[in-house]
Parts: C-alpha cells; structure tokens; sequence
C-alpha cells in the first residue's frame, strides 16, 4: 500500500463519526430474534426440614384444639364456675331433731312432739320451741309453752307456723311462769305434717336456766283425744 492510501484512510477514520441511536437499535432487534431462553429451576430451599417442622407443628396445634373443644363440650359448668350436685329428696319427712338445749321427743299415737332452744338465741333473748308432729288431721289442738321467771324473763313475742287466723293466742304470767298458750279456734283443722310453736322473750344477762320450762299439746283426731308432753334440757 502506498503512501498515498494511507493517508487517506487516516483522514476517512478522523472524519467518521458513529450513529449511536443505530447502534442500539441494531442491538435491540438483534435480542428480539434471539430464541427464548430455557427455563431454570427454582433453587433448592437450603433448609426444608423447615418447612417439614412448621407443618407438623400446624397439625399438633389443630389436633391439640380439637382435643380441648371435644373436653370443653363434655363438661357443663353452671354459673359462678362451680359444679352443683342435686341432693336426693328424702323418702319421707325429717323428724325433728333438738337443738341447743333440746329434750328427748316424746309420742302418743298420732302424734310426737319436741322441745328445744333455738339455735340463734343469745346471751339476752331466747326463743323456745315447740314441734308437733301428728300423722292424722286433728280437729282439736291446744299447745302451752311453759317458760319459768327465772332471769328476769319478760315475753317479746310468738309465731306458729299455722295459719294466725286459725288460732287463738296468749302471753301472760300464771304460777311463776310466763305462758304462751295457742287454741285452734272451732271450725278449724290442722293437717297432717310437723308444725312448729315458739315462744320469744329477753332475759337477764348470761345462760339461762331452762331446766323447769314445759310444754304439753292436747289434741282431737277422728278417733279420739291424745295428748303429749315434754320438757327442756337444763341449761346454765
């Protein structure tokens, strides 16, 4: 090549100048031609026990709530988180037992008595009862309460568990004692069952003695009279 040639390329390079926006768009139709490329795998979990140990976990904890929805649904808890056990009802009726400073029972025919203290009376005020039990309607009843005037007694009241209107009732003071007397007014009947008779009053100061207070019930059934009587437990 001569001299003369060369030169000339040199000045054709100096002078040339590139088309950059054909440059790239030859790249680019060059890459839409290309055929796709294979697909690739995903990568291997580096950990898949991982992935093993959460699902058995899922499972114990559904297993483990099922369990306790099946234990919950057996069990019935009533209000308040307390278990209430229904007691059996008795076969017939409670006799009577006494309380403080109760004496024996006593019997006759139809009917059975008691007399006792009761237990919520205190170092000032006591109420005695008397419990008739009878096993046939009377057409008759008459119950005294004998309390001695000891301690400075002094009468605060009396209830029955009878009817008020079925009876007549009186307090008052007779030989050294204070008697409460209940008479079942004419036309009247009592019914079958136990029957509570109580007479209330203050005292002096400290226990006291009951050991001189009675009590009799009189009463009428269909077949006859009969009557019963007791006393109370000396107390000091």
């Amino acid at each position: 090549m001569d001299e003369d040639l060369r030169e000339r390329l040199r000045t054709a390079a100096a002078s040339h100048r590139p088309d950059r926006a054909r440059m790239l768009a030859r790249i680019e139709r060059g890459m839409a031609e290309e055929p796709p490329a294979r697909p690739t795998r995903a990568p291997r979990s580096p950990m898949p026990w991982l992935r093993v140990a959460g699902a058995t976990a899922a499972v114990c904890g559904v297993l483990t709530a099922g369990a306790l929805a099946v234990t919950s649904a057996g069990q019935e808890e009533p209000a308040g988180g307390q278990r209430v056990a229904a007691e059996p009802t008795p076969s017939g009726p409670a006799s009577p037992s006494p309380g403080r400073g109760g004496a024996l029972p006593a019997g006759s025919g139809p009917l059975w008595s008691d007399g006792s203290l009761n237990p919520n009376s205190n170092n000032y005020w006591a109420q005695s009862e008397v419990t008739v039990k009878t096993t046939r309607p009377l057409t008759e009843l008459t119950v005294e309460l004998r309390i001695a005037l000891n301690g400075g007694v002094d009468t605060t009241g009396s209830w029955r568990s009878l009817p008020v209107e079925d009876f007549a009732a009186s307090a008052r003071e007779e030989g050294g004692f204070l008697v409460y007397r209940w008479t079942l007014k004419p036309g009247r009947g009592v019914p079958t069952g136990t029957h509570t008779f109580a007479g209330q009053y203050n005292h002096a100061e400290g226990a006291r003695d009951t050991g001189r207070d009675d009590y009799t019930a009189r009463a009428r059934t269909a077949d006859g009279r009969t009557s019963v009587g007791g006393d109370f437990a000396e107390t000091h």
